[in-house]
Parts: structure tokens; sequence; C-alpha cells
């Protein structure tokens, strides 16, 4: 024989077991359920909460004007993962990701709706705290290709000598010059940026060195250059391979004596900074072809910093997706949630000639196109949309690309599971499992019997 009282209780049970909050309202919006994740989440008893208006008590900044309930029951359509924030009794604010939709009764008349919230707080945390991991000044990489850089940058700081840092365009050449100027004793002045490709040799000169009034037509009155801006602390020379044979000459002699001359000048002025430049192209190739002098090649590459291409680091992909998400959910006042799996796969598949940078104005673009929710395969540029469909359905090749870095890591450290797991920033048991589950083979001899 039916018994309600008996289906009630079930429905509680089942509800409860729930690990996301989960409540209904009748048409009065009087809440009618309440399971023991909302409890948990809002702060307020089962016993507090039936019976209240939703609004009483899930006190949400939205409830006044956009309430995610009411444009459910007003239009039908579900909302699904939408971020917003309540408010605790104590006033603590929560985020969650709340999703609704409508209850109907046999004859499929609607008799209320139900809401399910997940706490996000937790979540964003341990983003928080793997990106605090995983970044170094503003730097952000897990890497092991990178790490060892982050393991000698504070030592090159210190140091007066003059760095070269190489690496393609859109590396982040410019946040390693950064990183050193901001751990070095020099950190309390200035560091000056002179993208020196961008210039033709007289104002490249002018901008360096600086002019005194009537060293040209249109000099009325003394400039400073950039030496004289960054003086006692640090100068960025960014595309140091683009310079003449000219300018090189010059710049050799500040490198050399520490003094370069104003532009109209007859007094040598003393340079006190230190010289940090950066190219992407080959230096040693235009030493050997004649277009780089070699004695102002060896000036610079005292100490040398190669940053590796994204194309050889895409474990740092998922992070800088994430960091970028965060970034301009900030400066575009959104909430962005995340990036579905077929998105971050086709992201993945990518070569990233532009490297950080082209991923960078990849999520802007994505941010341009995607209003709420997670960012997907639609959202990025048609020219990355590969099998994109094929993607989306299939979580399998989520494994395939996780397979792909846990093999790379193993071979990096010579087999040895423990370096693996620490380069890979997840504990050994977890490595452990995921190498059963994606099957892959370790060899008989690894390398664990050298490091023990």
């Amino acid at each position: 024989m039916y018994n309600p009282h008996k289906m009630t209780s079930n429905t509680d049970i089942i509800l409860d077991s729930i690990a996301d909050g989960v409540f209904t309202i009748d048409l009065d919006w009087r809440i009618t359920s309440f399971n023991k994740a909302a409890e948990r989440i809002t702060g307020i008893p089962r016993s507090v909460a039936i019976g209240k208006f939703c609004a009483e008590v899930m006190r949400a900044m939205v409830c006044e004007n956009a309430c995610v309930m009411k444009r459910t029951m007003d239009s039908g359509h579900q909302v699904v993962n939408e971020e917003i924030t309540i408010v605790k009794p104590d006033g603590e604010p929560v985020v969650v990701s709340v999703s609704t939709a409508l209850l109907r009764d046999a004859e499929g008349n609607v008799i209320g709706g139900v809401e399910t919230f997940r706490d996000l707080s937790v979540l964003k945390e341990l983003r928080r705290e793997l990106l605090g991991k995983n970044r170094f000044m503003d730097i952000i990489s897990k890497s092991h290709l990178m790490k060892r850089l982050f393991d000698i940058l504070p030592e090159v700081a210190e140091s007066e000598s003059t760095v070269m840092i190489g690496g393609d365009s859109g590396t982040g050449k410019e946040l390693f010059a950064r990183a050193i100027h901001d751990l070095s004793p020099r950190r309390k002045e200035r560091i000056i940026a002179v993208n020196c490709g961008a210039l033709p040799d007289t104002l490249l000169e002018a901008e360096l060195f600086g002019y005194k009034a009537g060293a040209f037509t249109d000099a009325k009155k003394d400039k400073p250059g950039r030496f004289a801006l960054a003086a006692g602390g640090t100068i960025f020379l960014d595309e140091i391979g683009d310079i003449s044979q000219a300018m090189q000459v010059k710049l050799l002699r500040v490198l050399q004596e520490k003094v370069y001359e104003p532009l109209g000048g007859t007094v040598p002025v003393k340079a006190d900074v230190r010289v940090i430049t950066a190219t992407n192209k080959n230096l040693d190739e235009l030493v050997k072809n004649g277009e780089f002098r070699r004695d102002l090649f060896y000036r610079i590459n005292v100490i040398r910093i190669d940053i590796p291409p994204l194309k050889d680091r895409k474990e740092d992909i998922p992070l800088l997706v994430d960091h970028f998400i965060c970034r301009f959910n900030k400066i575009r006042s959104r909430n962005l949630t995340g990036i579905t799996p077929g998105a971050l796969a086709d992201i993945m598949q990518h070569d990233f000639p532009g490297n950080v940078r082209e991923l960078e104005n990849i999520i802007e673009h994505a941010f341009v196109l995607c209003k709420k929710g997670n960012v997907g395969v639609k959202h990025l540029p048609s020219y990355l949309r590969r099998r994109s469909a094929e993607l989306e359905s299939k979580p399998e090749d989520i494994d395939t690309i996780e397979r792909k870095y846990i093999l790379e890591a193993l071979k990096h450290s010579d087999w040895n599971r423990s370096k693996a797991a620490d380069a890979l920033d997840m504990h050994k048991t977890t490595l452990y499992r995921k190498i059963k589950k994606l099957g892959i083979v370790l060899p008989e001899v690894d390398g664990r019997s050298r490091d023990d």
C-alpha cells in the first residue's frame, strides 16, 4: 500500500546523500525540502529553513533583482552552473554554483522549483594554492624545465653580471627580467624596458642616451635617456639582436667603460645600471655570419637564460588557462567558471608558435564570446577547433593527453616515479594509480636504485 510518509522519508535519505546543496520550493516561494549539504553550505538548520521564503534563507546578492529561481519559474528554462554569492547568518559570503529547474506533478503541472548549489570556495582555495605553488614571482609554471630556471634566478639576481635572456617571442622574457630585478639589490630603484627592434638608430640612440638642447632641430631642451632614468636600477634591452653594427659599437662602450655621452654632449656620464638583454634570434649564428659583434656578444652573454617555448612545456597550459580566466574575470567583472574538457583538449593539441602570449589572446577571444559558465569549443578561435565534437564527447582523449605527460615526466626522471611525481606536482600514490589506470608499462629497471 502507498505510504506518503515513507516516500517522503526515502526522498530525504536520497537528498541527504547528495554532496551538493538541494532545496525545493512551492508556488508561494516557500522552502519545502532542504538537505544536509544545504545546511552545511548555508549554515542554516533544516528545521529553520523549511517554510521560509527562499530569499530569506539563501540571502544571495542576486535575490532582489536577478533571482536565478525566478528566471526559471518565469521562463520555464533551466539555469545551469551559474556562479552567485550567498551570505551566511554570520555575514560570511560564500561563492556557489547554482542550477535550477521546475518541479512538475504526474500530470505535468508546475508545482514548484528545485535548486542545487555547490560550494566553490574550497575549489577556489585549491586553485589559489596550486597557482601559488607553481608561481615564481609573476611567472607561472609547473614544468621541470622552468623550475630549473627558477632555482638559479635568486643567485643570478644577486650578482651584478649582465644577463642575456633567449627565447621565442611570447615566452615571457620581460617577466624573467623583472623577476631578476625584483630579487636583486637594485630592486628599490626602477627597471626601464626598451624595445630595441622598434626604433631606427637615430631615435634609439636618443632614447637610450638622451640628448642636449640644440643637438638637433627640435631639441629645445635637455632630455634624459633611458640609461639616466634607470640610474641605480636595471635597464632591460629587448630584441638586442635587431640593433645595427653602429649602435652595437656605442652599446659596447657603455658595457666596457660604464659611461655614455648624450647626443650633442661632450662630457661622459656614468652608467650606474645593471644591463639585462633579451632576443628571439640566434645570436651565435649572427656572430658567425658577421651580423653581430663578437666582442659585444661576449659582454652581454655573461649569464645566459634560455626560456623553453610553450610547446615544450604543455603541462603548463591548464595552469595558465586557469590563470588567464581568473585574470580576465577580474578585468571584465565576469564569473566564468572554467573550461570544458573538449576546449582544453583542442588547446592542448596546438603547437603555440606565439607561446604564452598567444594563449592569453585565445582566452581573451573566448571572453568576448562566452558570457557565463565554462569556455567551450565554440568560444575558441576557428583555427583551434579540431575534431571538436568528438573531443567534447570523449573524455578518454583527456586521458591520452594525461598519459603523454606522465610518460614524458617519467622519461625525464629516468623512470624514477618519486621524481616524476614531484615534477607533476602530485602525490606518489596518485601517480601510481594513474600509471595503472592509463596502462603505462614501466621498465624492469628504473632510476630509483641510483637515488637510494
